[in-house]
């Protein structure tokens, strides 16, 4: 359930954000990563090891500890994808930086630096996409560069905070969530000692209408106790998402249980195209938003206790683009390559569960429309009312079934 909260309260001026965060420091990062010369930062590709290399660079030049494998930045994983029916397999690379304050718990705050590449990855929506470059300026490298930004000032703040601190760029999510499924499946640091995750994608198209995007929301009371505030000072409208359960990386966090929470400004017109450039990006904006991100991190440290634990009601696909009026109430498989929605969860009492769709199925047919990939299903969806009923085929195992299914 969504619910749109209005603050009119100008209780911030703009230069009280800006003395922590400054819009040319975000707007040089930006910069280069979204750069022709990292080549749309594909997973795997020279552009997208440059852009590791930098962030690992920053990361060592502010005294963060390496947090990867090998005692090094990195923690590489393999991927394989197809592209025109021929299978290809890469190096992906997440990029760890721990600061350490000799604290028990440890709050991870990711963000993916990955993107399409030059169309042959991912899902791109620009016409004759192949071979063209997908700079990604909002999608992700606003969020990376939050990431790098708040590295920064909590490695120079000279406060040694109740916690740890380790920042996660991620490799892999436009091919399906990989690197962060990989971390939280070989970690590099212990997963209970993990106290939340807080996830950056798509925070650099901040404007007065939509506001901020808030997932994860329904993950834990500290989110609903703190957030509130924080945006009241900024100003800004705000939107929250209960779900653990999107489009992100945050996913992954939240299905080894652990509190999760994601900052988005919204879906776009470039979104996923190769006209996703720096020119459009609010660095203002995206100050704010790390403002905001900071005063949570600073609030959860006076916490008496560590964030707990809730299972987020109605878990849906996170899509970006789209305000859908129904769901089946599955979470899908993001680590899943193959042909399908494979679903990796069914909620109580909803359309997936009523229908007799279990954890494993691979939905390949929605009302009449083939399934290849989880951006098929949410199509589907958007076309949708509830009470409508539509026909439902997946595997089970080896065997085809067809199910009525009613939204």
């Amino acid at each position: 359930m969504k619910y749109i909260l209005w603050f009119v309260f100008a209780c911030t001026s703009l230069s009280s954000y800006a003395q922590k965060f400054q819009a040319a420091s975000i707007r040089k990062h930006i910069e280069f990563l979204a750069s022709d010369e990292m080549e749309g930062r594909g997973t795997g590709s020279l552009g997208e090891i440059r852009s590791a290399n930098y962030i690992a660079t920053i990361f060592g030049e502010l005294g963060l500890k390496p947090a990867g494998i090998d005692a090094g930045f990195f923690q590489p994983f393999q991927v394989k994808y197809s592209i025109e029916g021929n299978l290809h397999q890469v190096t992906g690379r997440n990029v760890a930086g721990f600061l350490d304050n000799g604290a028990k718990k440890t709050i991870v705050i990711g963000a993916h630096y990955d993107h399409l590449g030059k169309g042959f990855q991912g899902s791109s929506l620009s016409p004759d996409s192949r071979n063209k470059i997908h700079n990604g300026a909002d999608d992700n490298a606003s969020g990376t560069t939050g990431l790098l930004e708040l590295a920064g000032y909590f490695a120079k703040n000279n406060i040694t905070e109740k916690h740890n601190y380790l920042f996660l760029a991620f490799s892999g999510e436009e091919l399906g969530l990989l690197g962060s499924k990989h971390f939280t499946d070989n970690p590099t640091i212990p997963l209970a000692s993990i106290s939340c995750m807080i996830n950056m994608d798509m925070i650099g198209r901040l404007s007065d209408e939509k506001g901020i995007i808030v997932s994860g929301w329904g993950t834990s009371p500290v989110w609903g106790k703190l957030i509130p505030e924080l945006a009241k000072a900024q100003n800004l409208k705000y939107t929250v998402d209960s779900s653990g359960v999107g489009a992100s990386d945050h996913t992954s966090f939240y299905l080894k249980n652990i509190p999760v929470v994601q900052f988005f400004t919204g879906g776009h017109g470039d979104y996923h195209k190769v006209s996703d450039d720096i020119e459009r990006i609010n660095f203002d904006g995206e100050a704010k938003i790390l403002t905001i991100i900071t005063g949570l991190l600073e609030n959860i440290d006076k916490e008496t206790t560590d964030p707990q634990f809730v299972t987020a009601a109605n878990p849906h696909t996170g899509n970006r683009t789209t305000d859908f009026k129904v769901t089946l109430g599955v979470m899908p498989d993001y680590s899943y390559s193959g042909k399908g929605l494979k679903i990796d969860g069914v909620s109580k009492a909803r359309p997936a569960e009523k229908a007799g769709i279990q954890a494993g199925d691979i939905i390949t047919k929605l009302a009449g429309k083939e399934i290849t990939s989880i951006y098929d299903y949410m199509e589907v969806l958007a076309k949708h009312e509830k009470g409508e009923k539509v026909e439902a085929e997946f595997l089970r195992g080896s065997e085809t079934k067809k199910v009525s299914v009613t939204f």
